[in-house]
């Protein structure tokens, strides 16, 4: 395939070729990237129905017999357009990471279907996969163990190239100083190991290496949890200029609610497995409707700590296990608005209200489209209402003001 031109990120940034997903020393045969062209606004790039991942559960005599699942994507349904960002937030273990990881294909699903530019990539051999391989690319959660620590930053983000037959203009020396000066890091580090990196540096790397064969979305696994907070903003500002000046899609997988906020055209809430809340920032931040999104958003740090009209919801109980999740709606066992028939019923994930902006919620009692409904604390669990209503001891001699 001919060299074509390449799209700039900056100055003299041209990007060109990265492996899909290359832990330490992981290498995918792919074919050479076509660049990534300007998106048309709206285009659907991915398209994900009913996927599903169950990992089995062995035991028995020799663990040779299957005695069950553990369900970590069970029925998800979004879609990304091209040159959008679209943000995962949820619990730990609540099969985000899986979710990437199977669009990806570095998981193969259990069911539901997967397509990728019109194109079904659910069960796509590797053959198959080849030619769009370098279009989809991963920034792993750790960036001390995603780097492999016996090659250098030269050779890692060289690699990608080898492996897909590309020769740049220059050498791919000279393409590797190019990328490294793209992301922040100084172009003579080229002969450097990983491990002579901070964590922040390592991630640029990372990026470095995803951004090399002009991907067209990138899945970002929580990227900058592993980082210290003073550094995080470099890297989320770093990601979302590349998004904007090549024009890339993104699945932004976080914790941080304000990072996805900042980050992230759409938002995608995820419960054990499912999504029960998607829609745009402004109205899953402004009007969640989803009694678990609400329960996410109080959870988050207010930046006035004297605010009014701040809920504050604290759910009982622990996250059910995926082996064998409650019947009917999955928060319903945390829920102070369960009743009969969300044990009953599964609720589907649709608009209410006669809407058509896109916001979907999957709840039978959805709660009031505000964060600001509600003049009291809800307290669910019963030892913090407990201890929250025990009388304080004696005070001090001389308090210091709140």
């Amino acid at each position: 395939m001919s060299e074509q031109q390449k799209p700039s990120l900056g100055k003299d940034t041209p990007a060109e070729a990265a492996p899909l997903a290359q832990t330490a020393g992981a290498a995918t045969a792919a074919e050479t990237a076509v660049p990534a062209q300007r998106p048309e606004p709206g285009e659907r790039l991915l398209n994900v129905t009913g996927m599903q991942k169950y990992f089995p559960i062995n035991g028995g005599f020799v663990f040779q017999r299957r005695i069950g699942d553990v369900r970590a994507v069970d029925g998800v349904d979004f879609h990304i357009d091209k040159g959008e960002a679209l943000g995962m937030v949820g619990e730990s273990g609540c099969g985000k990471s899986t979710t990437g990881r199977l669009v990806t294909r570095l998981l193969e699903p259990t069911a539901g279907k997967v397509e990728y530019a019109g194109q079904d990539i659910t069960h796509a051999s590797r053959k198959q996969l080849a030619p769009i391989r370098s279009e989809i690319q991963m920034i792993f959660q750790d960036p001390y163990a995603s780097l492999n620590p016996r090659q250098t930053v030269g050779s890692i983000i060289s690699a990608p190239m080898e492996i897909n037959g590309i020769n740049p203009a220059g050498g791919r020396e000279k393409r590797v100083r190019e990328l490294l000066e793209t992301v922040g890091l100084n172009p003579e580090h080229y002969n450097r190991f990983p491990h002579e990196f901070s964590g922040g540096q390592r991630q640029r790397i990372g990026v470095a290496r995803a951004l090399s064969v002009n991907p067209k979305l990138i899945v970002a696994d929580e990227p900058v949890s592993a980082l210290d907070v003073s550094i995080q903003a470099q890297v989320v500002n770093l990601l979302q200029e590349v998004q904007k000046e090549l024009g890339i899609a993104f699945l932004f997988i976080a914790h941080d609610l304000a990072i996805v906020r900042h980050f992230s055209q759409r938002i995608a809430v995820m419960y054990l497995g499912k999504i029960v809340e998607i829609g745009d920032r402004e109205s899953i931040y402004g009007k969640p409707r989803h009694p678990y999104t609400h329960a996410l958003l109080s959870a988050a740090p207010d930046a006035d700590p004297d605010a009014k009209g701040r809920e504050r919801i604290r759910l009982a109980g622990d996250v059910p296990s995926p082996i064998n999740p409650p019947s009917g709606c999955r928060f319903r066992t945390r829920c102070w608005k369960a009743q009969d028939v969300c044990a009953e019923q599964e609720p589907p994930l649709v608009q209410l209200g006669g809407s058509a902006d896109g916001h979907l919620t999957a709840c039978h009692f959805p709660e009031e489209p505000t964060v600001t409904a509600r003049k009291e604390d809800i307290v669910l669990d019963p030892a913090l209402a407990a201890a929250e209503d025990a009388p304080t001891a004696a005070p001090a001699a001389t308090e210091e003001p709140a």
